[in-house]
């Protein structure tokens, strides 16, 4: 009886792990109330972004890569939105994890322009503290430092647009 309830256990793992991936998204992560882990790297004209450059404003963290569909599909969605809430105190990190480096990044951008900020981490590991076990991953960062949701895997444009305006319509925390 025992091994059939292992067997259970890890057949439904797997169901549920697949169903996931073959919808292309995954569901939003609450991430509780700690604050952001520091993050600074390079941005496309090789000098230092920081996170805490964006001290005060609703922040998307959004690690994608350039040879990613999912990521590559929700570009457009997703400059659209920093275009419409920029003025409300929002805007998006764009975190690159490309293997080949500020080039690809610079040709893709060169094709499909992005308005917000793109800093260049590479192929290695996420910056240290963050959690980002595939692409796309994205972090909400509240006004007051504190990360407000998480989402592993595609977001869906609806439900990341209603987390931004509830961040922004917020008081600030201290």
């Amino acid at each position: 009886m025992r091994k059939f309830a292992v067997f259970a256990a890890v057949s439904l793992s797997a169901v549920l792990v697949y169903n996931l991936a073959m919808q292309g998204e995954a569901p939003a992560v609450p991430a509780g109330e700690k604050r952001a882990p520091t993050l600074t790297l390079p941005g496309l004209d090789g000098k230092p972004v920081s996170l805490s450059d964006f001290s005060g404003k609703v922040v998307l963290v959004d690690f994608w890569a350039t040879w990613c569909p999912p990521c590559q599909a929700e570009i457009p969605w997703l400059v659209k939105l920093h275009s419409e809430l920029a003025p409300r105190g929002f805007t998006i990190l764009g975190v690159a994890m490309d293997d080949d480096g500020a080039a690809a990044v610079r040709a893709f951008t060169a094709r499909q322009p992005i308005p917000y900020p793109i800093v260049l981490n590479g192929p290695a590991d996420a910056p240290a503290g963050w959690f980002v076990p595939g692409l796309p991953t994205a972090y909400l960062i509240g006004r007051d430092g504190r990360i407000l949701r998480r989402w592993i895997g595609g977001k869906d444009p609806d439900e990341l647009r209603a987390a931004v305006q509830e961040a922004l319509a917020a008081p600030r925390r201290s």
